[in-house]
């Protein structure tokens, strides 16, 4: 697995996995600073131009994320498990280079809040429902971790 930044070609992958519109995807990719997990997948032969299998660029989840007022707030975070608890190191790596916190709101059921805590985030309790959906609120101070 590898993270790179978001590019405007991620869009579309990117939207898929959030369910919102590519347009608006496209906006938070210009706004925020949103890295993307990718693996190496092969394409069939069909569908490359020359008949050859050829290596692509398989998005596996993204995370969001901005500071302000001395707090990096993760926006967003989607994807599968590994790739999930690979791109919160993103924004903790952020936060400890600048002396700050992070914190994030997740969705009480997902995989994203088992992530979170792994990486060591410490849940503060319930966070806004989001379409409905219960959310935990976590903070990840690094003067606190090992």
């Amino acid at each position: 697995m590898r993270v790179r930044d978001a590019v405007e070609t991620d869009a579309a992958a990117l939207a898929s996995m959030t369910g919102r519109p590519e347009g608006v995807v496209r906006d938070m990719i210009h706004d925020r600073s949103v890295r993307v997990a990718t693996t190496d997948a092969v394409a069939s032969a069909g569908d490359a131009d020359d008949g050859a299998d050829t290596p692509v660029d398989a998005v596996g989840g993204f995370v969001a994320f901005d500071a302000r007022d001395g707090v990096v707030h993760v926006t967003n975070v989607e994807g599968d498990p590994d790739a999930v608890e690979r791109l919160f190191e993103e924004p903790v790596r952020f936060a400890t280079r600048e002396g700050m916190t992070v914190e994030a709101v997740i969705p009480a059921d997902g995989t994203a809040a088992e992530a979170a805590e792994t990486v060591g985030f410490e849940a503060l309790g319930s966070g806004p429902r989001i379409d409905g959906a219960p959310t935990t609120r976590y903070r990840f101070d690094p003067d606190e971790s090992d």
